[in-house]
């Protein structure tokens, strides 16, 4: 991190602007909103700031920048474009260890400007340490979009409550309860939006005498492991939680994006081993969702799709504890879409059957027939270490040794791999792989070449980053 972000009280400060273009108009309206007392010199000043001067907003000093001027000031911006100034400026600054910004150059600056979204007193600061301002640009105007005008007097109204809240709720985790199911209360941000603020306080004490120590859990699919798949729900989810239990198939980008003093649980499986058996898994949601705490079970794809997540919801009911299930992005359809292999097509395949290669012993065994059948596509979850049987076995029922299939290695990763061939050859296609493979077997794997994503303008693969996507 080159730069520590903080925010900085300037109100009644003094702070000196060296400019007097549009450039040193923009900065001086910063520092108005932030209630900066402000000089501005320059020897031409432009009309905006002489108006400005005339309404008492700032002092205007319509002569070249001296030595003098910088005494006592809290702050300062030079924003001249004459580099031999804004040297002499910023070094002058730097002795005198007063902060200074040098427009359009970080190496002279002790702090950068960044791009602000402006939801007062919610402020959210952008800055790519001078690197890429446009970028940053770009990324405030979504966060624009993102956030609702009313958050600001949301935001204003919970500080005044915050006194009434530590009075009734003397627990600091139970406050910050009460906040986060008050805040993801659909109701009280309509009352905003509509101006409704008497309306809006009211409802906050309403639910001050509601029991928040109940626990709860939240089955959550994280998705195939790029986490730019991840829903809007589920990063909310994440982000309240006491305590997340994970699976060794959650990605470290996606554990990144938790709660920071969440506490992390590995209960991950692997074939042949298991890090923590699935009746204890069950017995932790349980025992943490009594203590009050905010559970969530975070699992590699969706949950109820080869992720025992009915299992576990079965545990739940049985103790008497609230639950909810956030969908995830199942491995098939994440990682078939990353490589560029649709799951059907109406020249290709009708229908699509997932399997494990993990079943639970003495269970049922796979319908073999109904698996060979061509112009269909089979996905195969877990299935390297059996890519032998599957092999022998679909061959054995009739399916052509000539079907192409498809091993997915770390799909919608940064390091995913896909290796293609026949079903005659797929028990040596995996060969080198180790980790999470996915097995496409069907007539579409044909279509991977022709449908990954391109760009037929610059004859290469895009990025699979869907921001990255968009701005190209």
């Amino acid at each position: 991190m080159d730069y520590l972000p903080i925010f900085t009280k300037l109100n009644n400060r003094h702070c000196l602007v060296v400019g007097g273009g549009d450039i040193a108009v923009r900065k001086v309206h910063l520092l108005l909103k932030a209630g900066a007392t402000i000089t501005v010199c320059a020897p031409e000043i432009c009309d905006s700031l002489l108006e400005k001067a005339e309404n008492n907003q700032l002092t205007v000093i319509n002569d070249t920048f001296s030595d003098q001027l910088i005494e006592g000031k809290w702050l300062v911006i030079a924003a001249t474009n004459q580099r031999h100034i804004n040297e002499h400026v910023a070094q002058l600054a730097e002795q005198k260890q007063i902060l200074v910004n040098v427009v359009d150059e970080p190496g002279l600056c002790s702090f950068i400007m960044p791009s602000i979204v402006d939801r007062s007193p919610i402020i959210v600061a952008i800055s790519s340490g001078g690197k890429a301002p446009v970028l940053a640009r770009l990324i405030r105007e979504r966060l624009e979009a993102l956030l609702p005008m009313h958050l600001g007097r949301l935001a204003q109204i919970s500080g005044e409550f915050r006194h009434r809240v530590k009075s009734v709720i003397s627990k600091e985790s139970l406050r910050r309860r009460y906040w986060e199911k008050l805040f993801g209360n659909g109701d009280l941000a309509s009352l905003l939006q509509k101006g409704q603020i008497q309306q809006a306080q009211q409802f906050m004490e309403d639910n001050l005498t509601e029991d928040v120590a109940k626990g709860d859990v939240a089955l959550v699919g994280a998705g195939p492991g790029d986490p730019s798949l991840l829903t809007l729900k589920a990063l909310q989810l994440m982000q309240q939680a006491d305590v997340v239990l994970y699976d060794r198939l959650v990605s470290r980008e996606i554990l990144d994006l938790v709660r920071r003093d969440a506490d992390l649980i590995s209960v991950g499986k692997k074939a042949g081993k298991h890090e923590v058996e699935q009746s204890r898994t069950n017995q932790m949601l349980v025992e943490y969702a009594k203590q009050g705490k905010k559970v969530v079970r975070l699992k590699g794809g969706d949950s109820f799709i080869f992720g025992r997540g009915g299992e576990e919801l079965e545990e739940l009911v049985e103790a008497g504890i609230a639950f909810q299930v956030v969908p995830g992005i199942t491995a098939a359809s994440g990682c078939s879409a990353y490589a560029g292999i649709p799951l059907t097509h109406r020249d290709y395949a009708q229908s699509v059957t997932f399997v494990t290669g993990h079943r639970k012993e003495n269970g049922q065994p796979l319908d073999w027939k109904a698996l060979a059948i061509p112009h269909q596509t089979l996905v195969v979850y877990m299935g390297l270490l059996q890519a032998q049987e599957l092999e022998t076995k679909l061959l054995m029922h009739g399916r052509d040794g000539k079907t192409p299939v498809a091993l997915i290695n770390k799909g919608t990763r940064q390091e995913q791999q896909v290796i293609t061939g026949c079903l005659s050859e797929l028990s040596k296609l995996g060969g080198g792989l180790e980790g999470a493979t996915l097995i496409i077997v069907g007539e579409v794997v044909e279509l991977a070449d022709k449908l990954a994503w391109f760009n037929p303008d610059k004859n290469q693969k895009l990025s699979r980053d869907p921001f990255l996507v968009n701005l190209s």
